[in-house]
């Protein structure tokens, strides 16, 4: 079994856990973090399984274009005229805990950098 077919997203995208969804597509799935670190924090996860991003291969770049536009969506749904902060951890050096490509968007308040 690949790491992401067991992960907690992939348990949310099947609604085997609750989660609290902001956005959903047939590509993709936003929803808040449940350990918030800006006042909105929302993580768009992509259906397909992909552990992290030095997985993807050029064949996905229909679907890494989707979700940085989805970001895009997202946060503007949420009211983050002001900017936002995009994150990407890849790897457990990276600061990976979920291996399953996920894309953190963090707002509400100043970011400051660097980032840590």
């Amino acid at each position: 079994m690949s790491q992401t077919q067991d992960s907690i997203f992939t348990k949310i995208i099947k609604r085997e856990i609750p989660a609290d969804i902001v956005y959903e597509d047939e590509l993709a799935i936003a929803f808040k973090d449940v350990n918030p670190q800006a006042p909105i924090h929302i993580l768009v996860v992509p259906k397909q399984p992909i552990a992290k991003l030095s997985d993807a291969e050029s064949q996905d770049h229909r679907l890494m274009g989707h979700l940085l536009l989805t970001v895009k969506r997202v946060a503007e749904q949420a009211g983050l005229v002001n900017g936002y902060r995009t994150v990407i951890n890849t790897g457990p050096e990276g600061g990976q805990t979920v291996f399953h490509l996920h894309i953190h968007i963090l707002g509400g308040r100043p970011m400051g950098w660097p980032p840590g």
